[in-house]
């Protein structure tokens, strides 16, 4: 497995991109600047959980309906953190739709 340049195996850096959703995803995106696949999965993380993130604290506004949307984004978000970080350190580039071919094409 190749080394980044924070030290880490790529496919545990690809991991800890997802750890803490965007957060984590944002600290490596800016401390890796060569590895191609930390900064994918860094920046796929940027994008999947900022949004899940927004889309759920703005939905959580509006009474009843929203609180079960946001729910329902809560159990998404919580089963692509876990598919994503095993998916990383199983070393795979993981696309998802329109997050992952933006990424790809930033990272």
């Amino acid at each position: 497995m190749a080394k980044t340049s924070t030290g880490l195996d790529e496919n545990v850096a690809g991991l800890l991109c997802y750890v803490l959703g965007w957060v984590s995803g944002l600290v490596f995106f800016l401390i890796e600047k060569r590895n191609k696949f930390v900064r994918f999965h860094a920046l796929q993380s940027i994008i999947v959980f900022g949004v899940l993130f927004l889309a759920s604290f703005i939905l959580g506004w509006i009474p009843v309906i929203g609180a079960v949307i946001s729910w329902l984004i809560s159990i998404l978000a919580l089963v692509l953190w876990i598919i994503l970080m095993i998916k990383a350190y199983q070393g795979e580039k993981f696309k998802l739709p329109w997050a992952g071919d933006l990424a790809e094409k930033n990272a």
